[in-house]
């Protein structure tokens, strides 16, 4: 996984990030994630972070009320670094993260300028600072697997470019970006290994793509 000098050693890594809280947006290591920023409290959270280290950590609430200014949120996430900003005229802030580690929650700390921040644990992860050799079971079979899912599901993918990438580049960057829900995003997070969290998205995308074909059936 390649890393600018930009980016942060291990030992580096901060105990305490702020908490950018959204349903069904995961980010992972070395995946790039757009965000659209306009509440005040999280503008300031920009302002902070790129006054300091550059770092948000980005974690789903355990569930989708939209009510809860406060949600309840999971105990695992990923700390993304904001690799490019820019400013928009109506006051918005347009920004990329880069995934840099996940990290687990220790727990949560007092807010700053509005925004949420917790002491966090990066042990468990340490492995996402270090390229892998471990293999995706079977990978051609789980390439036809996604090409189906992807057809099913009107989902575009840069084919030729995803079959060069290896195979931990490959699950970081589907678990991101394809369009599963926020359980299922959260559990691929979770999933240590690269392997387990491949055999569990590829039977996430199977049922996707039964379910879909039932439902095409039924139509006819």
């Amino acid at each position: 996984m390649t890393r600018t000098p930009f980016f942060p050693k291990f030992s580096d890594l901060p105990p305490t990030l702020p908490l950018f809280p959204l349903s069904g947006a995961v980010v992972m290591p070395g995946v790039q994630l757009p965000l659209n920023i306009f509440e005040p409290r999280y503008l300031n959270m920009v302002a902070d972070a790129l006054a300091a280290n550059h770092l948000i950590g980005m974690i789903q609430p355990t569930s989708e009320t939209l009510m809860d200014d406060v949600p309840e949120i999971h105990r695992v996430g990923c700390a993304g670094r904001i690799t490019s900003y820019s400013e928009t005229p109506d006051g918005r802030i347009v920004l990329v993260l880069t995934g840099v580690c996940r990290f687990q929650v220790r727990r949560e700390i007092e807010a700053r300028n509005g925004y949420r921040r917790a002491q966090v644990d990066w042990e468990r992860f340490a492995t996402d600072y270090h390229d892998t050799e471990e293999r995706i079971p079977d990978r051609l079979g789980f390439l036809r697997s996604l090409r189906t899912y992807c057809q099913l599901n009107g989902v575009a993918i840069p084919w030729d470019d995803i079959e060069k990438l290896a195979d931990q580049e490959l699950t970081n960057l589907l678990c991101a970006h394809l369009p599963l829900s926020p359980e299922d995003k959260q559990a691929l997070l979770e999933t240590l290994p690269t392997a387990e969290r491949a055999v569990l998205m590829r039977g996430l995308i199977d049922m996707a793509s039964a379910s879909s074909m039932r439902v095409a059936e039924h139509r006819h």
